[in-house]
Formats: structure tokens, sequence, C-alpha cells
């Protein structure tokens, strides 16, 4: 009796543990992610299959926020972004970082769905790796509707986080 009162209580001090310190949020998804798109790493394949350049309202391709750090260049899959789906293995976008040479590194994904598209069929905002999307308002700086929007470092560390919008090792 003694045993099983102690066994018992073992299982609910491991149970509160367990919820206590789950492991880190996403790691299978972020495996995953990295699987799906390591491809990208060649910017001739991304553009083969479909994603093309974005440019912002004022016709900027390299995103930056001086002093904040840099997202780098977008490459879009519009068909993707007007699907009003979120899917952790085809992002919407690729991004690259400029590299002095011309070339452009493969340094992290952007997940987007237009807030119209969404909403209707959805009681709270995406989520992928666990986190919640941030909501991009009306007159952002790509004149596009509003949108839920996140990204993901996941080839180029992030000292702001995995997933921060601005990363200081990214510069245009």
């Amino acid at each position: 009796m003694r045993i099983q009162r102690t066994l018992t209580a073992g299982l609910a001090v491991a149970a509160v543990l367990a919820a206590a310190a789950p492991a880190p949020a996403g790691q299978t998804s972020v495996s995953k992610a990295r699987k799906a798109t390591a491809k990208f790493h060649r910017l001739a394949t991304a553009k083969k299959d479909g994603y093309g350049v974005l440019r912002d309202a004022q016709g900027i391709s390299c995103i930056d926020n001086p002093g904040v750090g840099g997202m780098g260049i977008h490459y879009v899959k519009g068909a993707l972004v007007g699907d009003g789906k979120v899917d952790l293995l085809h992002p919407e976008a690729v991004i690259y970082d400029p590299q002095a040479n011309g070339r452009r590194k493969l340094v992290a994904v952007e997940y987007v769905v237009l807030q119209k598209d969404w909403d209707p069929n959805h009681s709270s905002p995406p989520r992928l790796y666990g986190r919640g999307f941030e909501l991009v308002k009306e007159g952002n700086r790509y004149g596009l509707p509003p949108f839920y929007e996140l990204h993901a470092w996941l080839w180029k560390k992030n000292r702001r986080g995995m997933f921060d919008d601005w990363n200081p090792r990214v510069t245009c």
C-alpha cells in the first residue's frame, strides 16, 4: 500500500513537472520546416517554384530597420499568400540576405495570410511553432491590406529571437 501511494505521488509530481517545463516550443516544427525549405538555398530553385521578389510601396526590395536590424530580400509566392491558409512546410515567403559578392543567402522564411481570408473562418490569429502571428495593419510599408505574419529565422541565428521580425545580423 505504501509503495502504491509513493508511486502515485511520484507520478503526480512528474506530471506537474512535465506541465511546468515543456519541451522547447516548435523544435520538431523547426526541423520539419528546415527540411522542407533547404532546397531554397539555391535562389534559382525558389524562382522556379514560383517565388518572386517583393518590393515595398516605395520600390525597396531589401527590407531593413536601421538601428534594429534587417529582414533582407523577400521572395514571395503570391498563390500561397492568397490561399487563406498557413502551412509549416510551404511558407509564403523565403528571405535572403544580400552578400557583398552579389549573391543571396537564404536566412529565413515568413508565413503570411491576409486578415480578410483568415478571420471569417477562425476565432484567433494563426499559430505556428507554438507562436501567434503578428497582425500588420492597413497603411503598412508594403501597401497591402491587413495581414498576419510570422518570421522564422531557420537559416541565420538571430540574437533577438528566432521569431523576431528583425535580425541585427542582416543588412541591406
